[in-house]
């Protein structure tokens, strides 16, 4: 099987600001409005105190936490497209077509909540570890642990990504601080703000980062909207869709149900670990039958 070309997404980019060393962070003492287009900018708040809120935290995520901490110290605004430059850091944004609030957008130097996050462990990490939005983000393939929505937040530690949407889209990520608090970018119109978890609606479920060793082989996927299953089988459980190409973890491969899709047949799918889910190998980018990666048991 020809190796299928892997597809690119972009948007605009700018050079992003130098890093400056942390600041004692703080965090909102009242909760944010959002002001009407053209709005004077509102003033942060400064009395709580934005830090890990619980014991157990790993350096890495302690070091996420203050980055993104001194994000709110320095009234950092939200804005659409933010922090996706060619580093991490804050970008000019762009307008949200479906919100009017993002007008202004362009003007202000910002983040998104994926761009957040992105700067937030860059800094903690010194390397652009979690580059992509939300869905990529709570997938990473630098995974500790990984809870569902049902786990609420008892076995949560700071610096845990917490996600909200759907296994077809992932829209929202936010840094866990604990005792119910994270610290996101949360809409067009508002800064960086502390605010309480939101465990309604379409909470999804968290993550915890590690740098840590990789086990298995790592792949990147092509296509869009490609959904791993539950089983190696087409009439399977649908678990997640990637929404573009994705890097992910492949543990093992195994010979089942024959798939017919983008010009190619093949009846090799591989578990992916972190999302518990198989997917076709048609979608990963490599031969018919990866390469080093052993058969499933």
């Amino acid at each position: 099987m020809t190796t299928p070309p892997t597809r690119r997404t972009g948007s605009a980019r700018r050079r992003s600001r130098p890093l400056a060393a942390l600041l004692p962070a703080v965090l909102l003492t009242a909760a944010l409005t959002v002001p009407a287009a053209g709005a004077p900018a509102p003033t942060p708040a400064s009395a709580e105190t934005c830090a890990p809120l619980a014991p157990g935290a790993s350096a890495l995520a302690e070091g996420a936490v203050a980055a993104a901490c001194q994000e709110v110290a320095a009234g950092t605004w939200y804005t659409w497209g933010g922090g996706h430059g060619p580093r991490p850091g804050p970008t000019y944004g762009q307008v949200d077509p479906d919100d009017p609030a993002s007008a202004h957008d362009p003007e202000r130097l910002g983040f998104d909540c994926s761009g957040l996050v992105r700067h937030a462990y860059a800094r903690a990490a010194g390397a652009d570890i979690l580059d992509g939005a939300a869905a990529v983000q709570h997938y990473t393939h630098r995974t500790a642990a990984r809870f569902t929505a049902a786990d609420g937040l008892a076995p949560l530690l700071p610096g845990d990504l917490l996600a909200w949407g759907t296994s077809a889209r992932l829209h929202h990520i936010a840094v866990y601080l604990g005792k119910g608090r994270m610290v996101e970018a949360r809409q067009s119109g508002t800064r960086i703000m502390v605010s309480d978890v939101r465990l309604g609606g379409d909470y999804f479920g968290a993550v915890r980062i590690t740098t840590g060793p990789v086990e298995g082989r790592l792949f990147r996927t092509w296509g869009s909207g490609v959904w791993t299953k539950a089983r190696p089988a087409l009439a399977a459980a649908r678990v997640y869709a990637f929404p573009g190409p994705t890097t992910v973890r492949v543990a093992c491969q195994t010979h089942a149900e024959p798939v017919t899709a983008e010009g190619y047949t093949n009846d090799a799918w591989s578990y992916l670990p972190d999302y518990r889910a198989w997917v076709t190998n048609i979608y990963l980018q490599g031969p018919a039958w990866l390469p080093d990666v052993p058969a499933c048991p």
